[in-house]
């Protein structure tokens, strides 16, 4: 598929192909869903490719809204050299935007030093995957301050193993919560047309940030959810008759609305067991 998608590149600039490794989809992106669509038969028709359209999967993620100071404690005995890993994290909230901050403060040898960098390993791996649906965690602190360890048996992997134990405890205590994407929306639209599309944009959970005259035109500027997003350029040719165009760039995240959070994490834990 690769190859002919390369080809229909070659032959049409204006659609793009690019493969999302976090959704594990190829997305594709055109003038609208005409445009694809006629991609997608020329895929099947030229290169024997069989597309399926699928919704473009949605990057969300999590994060934690409280402090939680827990303990992560790996120990294996079964003959021989054992295993040995105690470690101690307080877990905080960041601004957005911040990513994901570690901090080692312990003081008097509690962890020995060739073992942090393992501790910190394990947090940035088990970070990838959050304990309410499974999305990466963003925008946290988490402290090394105290532990043990064990003359023989400590290693590196017993500590990275203590550490994803520890963020698991540390993120279930924290208060989770799921994030969106918002997008930074604007839509150029003539202006006896603005009612309507400011209207549909607030349907999408759209919040209007400001509006700016041009002649008969008007650009209106809107923070959106991304999953509010699908088909919203057949939308607003269909509002428009055509005559209105958009443009759309990542913005920040997000606290998802309650609901509709319970409502993404029950369908991703589906997804997972299925």
């Amino acid at each position: 598929m690769s190859f002919g998608l390369g080809k229909l590149h070659d032959e049409d600039p204006c659609f793009v192909s690019r493969y999302d490794v976090e959704a594990k989809q190829t997305l594709i992106s055109g003038f609208g869903e005409l445009h694809l669509e006629v991609i997608v038969e020329k895929l099947k028709r030229k290169f024997g490719v069989e597309v399926t359209f699928e919704k473009p999967r949605i990057p969300y993620r999590e994060t934690i809204t409280s402090k939680a100071e827990v303990q992560g404690k790996y120990k294996r005995q079964s003959g021989g050299r054992g295993q040995y890993g105690d470690v101690r994290i307080r877990f905080e909230p960041l601004k957005r935007g911040d990513g994901f901050q570690f901090v080692n403060a312990i003081v008097g040898g509690a962890i020995p030093s060739k073992y942090i960098p393992a501790v910190e390993k394990g947090l940035n791996e088990a970070l990838k995957k959050g304990v309410l649906a499974g999305y990466p965690v963003i925008d946290f602190k988490a402290t090394l301050y105290d532990g043990t360890f064990h003359p023989v048996d400590s290693s590196d992997i017993a500590f990275k193993i203590a550490a994803s134990m520890a963020f698991k405890k540390g993120m279930e205590s924290a208060k989770p919560i799921l994030l969106e994407p918002i997008m930074n929306v604007e839509v150029v639209v003539p202006e006896d047309m603005m009612g309507d599309v400011i209207g549909d944009l607030n349907s999408r959970r759209g919040k209007i940030q400001g509006m700016e005259s041009s002649g008969r035109f008007q650009k209106i500027k809107a923070l959106v959810p991304q999953s509010e997003m699908y088909k919203y350029s057949t939308q607003l040719r269909s509002i428009t008759q055509g005559r209105g165009s958009f443009t759309q760039q990542f913005s920040h995240y997000e606290e998802v609305p309650r609901e509709l959070s319970e409502k993404i994490i029950k369908e991703q834990q589906q997804t997972e067991e299925g």
